[in-house]
């Protein structure tokens, strides 16, 4: 394994920087896709007409936040070499905000959507924080395989959190208590585990960056604005992007919506929908560990590619499931092609981005991901009110953003995109 790891790097470190998705993917199993969303659209906003419309565009506002802030949050993590303190913040903010989500009873939707976009910016920028140490932790040509180590490992974080309200669900069913008991406690017990798995990541993770003091605060949006003029010379970074953008658009819409779907569609009940969230979080964890190997071996392309077409299917699948055994179906398509596309768009950014200036395009990653956590689900929220609740026909509307990243895969290349990168850095220094 050594042979896999940067020099210097100790297998005790991968497996901290890996429970961090460990830690962080209780929040979206629970909170985003799971749970709170369901209870959000038929309790919280009372099964309004504009309930879906309203779930999405309070996330669309923290992803936009994430949007303006990320590429400042990461060139002031290169200036100082501080991505570990930040990592810090933002992990405190979203486990406070997310405990604060147990105030989240029936009408009271002000309170529900400002705990619900602090906790989410604060998720999404630590998200683009611990992806800058991944270049940091292994050898180019290993990026996949410790990439998709993290991932599957936040696949059974996500299982933990789960299982554990699920756990919690039942003893309280059992006692005769409702939704309205049982949800807002169960985002106590997320934010708690999140907050005690990442202690790991917080306490072992080595800062190796060097700080960039002729970088400020001041100068960090002028630096932004260099690099963003700058991605004419990476040709194969910038394409890749806009297709992040597209194809992340419909996974987007899919993590976001999932409970809202199952349970509006085919009249999923809670503990419907978290087996359904446990079981696709199993195929999840299974896509990602094993892909990275086939990742490093096929090449980058060729595997997010793979992953695509099997997202196409996934949303055909769903689209024209007459019952619920052809949903299970795609589901768990989801789940494999979930855990391998997330893998993989992390390690091709991880080969594309310029060693000197990781954080701040990890930073622009993190921006082209938020802006298609904004695109997909807001798609999808907008047609189900336009169509009257036909999620039917908002999914299908949605989906055609795998096949637009698919058609704008074409023409990245992986070993002309890293050359690129190696001469960015010796031009700019």
């Amino acid at each position: 394994m050594n042979a896999l790891l940067q020099p210097g790097v100790r297998r005790r470190e991968v497996w901290a920087w890996a429970m961090y998705d460990f830690a962080n993917s209780g929040y979206t199993t629970v909170v985003i896709t799971a749970v709170f969303s369901a209870y959000f659209v038929s309790v919280v906003a009372g099964n309004a007409p504009w309930a879906t419309f309203a779930w999405t565009l309070a996330l669309s506002a923290s992803y936009a936040l994430v949007i303006f802030t990320a590429p400042l949050v990461g060139a002031y993590a290169d200036a100082h070499a501080c991505k570990k303190k930040l990592l810090w913040l933002t992990t405190l903010g979203c486990v406070g905000f997310t405990a604060l989500l147990v105030f989240a009873a029936p009408g009271a939707l002000g309170l529900a959507i400002i705990a619900l976009v602090l906790s989410n910016f604060f998720f999404g920028t630590g998200e683009n924080l611990i992806a800058a140490f991944l270049p940091e932790l292994a050898r180019p040509r290993a990026l996949g395989r410790v990439s998709g180590w993290g991932w599957a490992l936040g696949y059974v974080g996500g299982l933990l959190s789960l299982g554990t309200s699920l756990a919690y669900i039942n003893w309280a069913q059992a006692q005769g208590q409702g939704t309205v008991d049982f949800v807002p406690v169960s985002m106590l017990i997320t934010a708690a585990l999140f907050l005690l798995v990442s202690l790991p990541t917080l306490l072992l993770l080595r800062e190796r960056a060097v700080p960039q003091t002729e970088r400020t605060v001041r100068s960090a949006w002028a630096q932004v604005r260099r690099t963003l003029s700058h991605l004419e010379r990476l040709p194969d970074l910038k394409r890749f992007l806009i297709c992040t953008v597209l194809y992340q658009a419909g996974i987007q819409a899919v993590i976001t919506l999932a409970a809202i779907y199952a349970s509006q569609a085919f009249h999923f009940n809670t503990r419907q929908t978290i087996l359904l969230v446990l079981v696709v979080n199993i195929t999840a964890a299974i896509g990602a560990f094993f892909f990275g190997h086939v990742q490093d071996r096929i090449g980058h392309v060729r595997a997010i590619a793979f992953t695509l077409i099997g997202w196409i299917g996934v949303v055909v699948l769903a689209w024209a499931a007459p019952d619920e055994r052809m949903f299970w179906v795609a589901a768990n398509l989801a789940g494999l092609c979930m855990g391998a596309s997330q893998s993989a768009g992390r390690a091709m950014v991880g080969l594309l981005a310029p060693p000197a200036q990781r954080a701040e395009f990890f930073g622009l990653w993190g921006l082209a991901v938020k802006l298609a956590s904004i695109i997909g689900p807001l798609t999808y929220g907008v047609s189900s009110w336009l169509t009257q609740g036909n999620h039917r026909q908002a999914l299908l509307i949605t989906g055609s953003y795998f096949v637009a990243g698919l058609w704008a895969l074409r023409g990245v290349q992986a070993t002309r995109g890293y050359r690129a990168a190696r001469r960015f850095t010796r031009a700019t220094n």
